[in-house]
């Protein structure tokens, strides 16, 4: 893989510099975007690296890096051979969103910056025009459609990146030739936009299909019950498995109605004390678990988090939801333990819980606030009649 990605720093300054000679241009400027290819293949390969050791690839695309790699060949191709045709129909938004669902948007939008800027310097007459106008409708296409999910209603975003990038083309290109001006002059724009759109469809369906959906599927999966994994821990400890259980009903309706990552939360209450089978509980004694049984990278970053439970830094509203449904629970099953027909006030409890972690300031390592606290705390007194299956 670090030969693949490799590559691409050699690769990109070569074709660069070699399409420079061959549409015949300065030597000065053949020197220039040789350095330039040279240079943007090296960023890009740093920032490859950088989101494959930090963990900050999207989807399942720190597993599948090669889909980058591939896809980045091909804009670079069609990048180098685009100075031949009309800029009015250059495909770059197509282009920067292909970059970023394979990526990042970090890395989808330098390297879709990369190739467009590969595009005008081999033009000979070339401007910062060209550039701007793919840039920005490029930023704002990956920034509505990052964080994709099946249910992600892409209608409205392709309709405004779209129509952002017909206004672009209009005042960057159209009203500056030297032309009069004609309805004509926006059959090339329009018919680009066209094809932008039915790529773009194609694309985001075709992800939806072998990424997205594959994802959720594996979910589906590891969230069952009837897991083989689950069974054995239930084998091995019928408490922690139960206690799992619950702790996965409290926080996954918490997380739904925080509109937060529902399905990694209920992952998390199901797994996180999976080391009990063999007795281990360090991240890297228990990693193979969740390696082994093909979780999805989300959710490994997400337990990572929780069991490592590293409060130099601020934990996610997630670990939050977890840490708090973990210790209602424990706290509700310790009194019931004691004396099984005992009459507790839940509401009582739970204010007491989330006083003395707000006292004990244990609450302020997460990234969550008084707000969302508040609410957690009340859908947990919702829950009355759940609490008396406890007993």
């Amino acid at each position: 893989m670090k030969f693949l990605f490799g590559s691409i720093f050699f690769l990109t300054g070569i074709l660069v510099t070699a399409f420079s000679y061959l549409y015949g241009l300065k030597v000065e400027a053949i020197i220039r975007n040789g350095i330039t290819g040279f240079l943007c293949g090296g960023i890009i390969v740093y920032m490859l690296v950088d989101a494959s050791s930090r963990k900050l690839f999207s989807y399942d695309n720190g597993i599948k890096r090669d889909r980058f790699v591939i896809v980045y060949y091909l804009g670079l191709i069609i990048s180098l051979c685009l100075p031949k045709i009309a800029t009015e129909s250059w495909p770059y938004l197509f282009i920067f969103l292909l970059l970023g669902l394979f990526s990042t948007n970090e890395i989808g939008l330098f390297s879709g910056s990369s190739l467009l800027m590969f595009s005008v310097l081999l033009e000979k007459e070339g401007s910062y025009a060209e550039f701007f106008m793919y840039f920005i409708a490029g930023a704002v296409i990956l920034v509505l459609l990052r964080d994709l999910t099946e249910t992600t209603k892409i209608g409205f975003p392709i309709f405004i990146s779209t129509t952002l990038m017909l206004v672009l083309i209009v005042a960057y290109d159209i009203l500056f030739q030297n032309r009069t001006l004609k309805a004509t002059m926006l059959i090339v724009p329009l018919v680009n936009i066209l094809v932008s759109i039915i790529l773009m469809l194609m694309l985001l369906n075709i992800f939806g299909v072998y990424v997205i959906r594959k994802s959720n599927d594996r979910y589906m999966d590891i969230n069952d019950t009837e897991y083989p994994l689950l069974v054995q821990l239930k084998e091995k400890d019928k408490d922690a498995y139960f206690r799992a259980i619950h702790v996965a009903y409290l926080a996954e309706r918490i997380a739904l109605d925080l509109d937060l990552n529902a399905r990694a939360v209920k992952t998390m209450s199901y797994y996180s004390k999976i080391g009990v089978i063999d007795g281990s509980s360090k991240w890297e004694d228990v990693k193979h678990f969740y390696i082994e049984n093909n979780f999805p990278e989300e959710s490994i970053k997400y337990l990572k988090e929780y069991i490592v439970n590293d409060r130099s830094k601020q934990l996610s509203k997630e670990a939050a939801i977890i840490y708090m449904s973990e210790t209602v629970i424990a706290s509700i099953t310790y009194l019931f333990q004691k004396d099984k027909n005992t009459k507790i006030n839940y509401d009582e409890l739970i204010d007491k819980v989330f006083a003395h972690k707000m006292e004990n300031r244990e609450l302020y390592h997460y990234d969550i606030s008084l707000y969302e606290l508040e609410r957690m705390k009340a859908l947990m007194k919702k829950e009355k009649l759940y609490y008396d299956f406890l007993r």
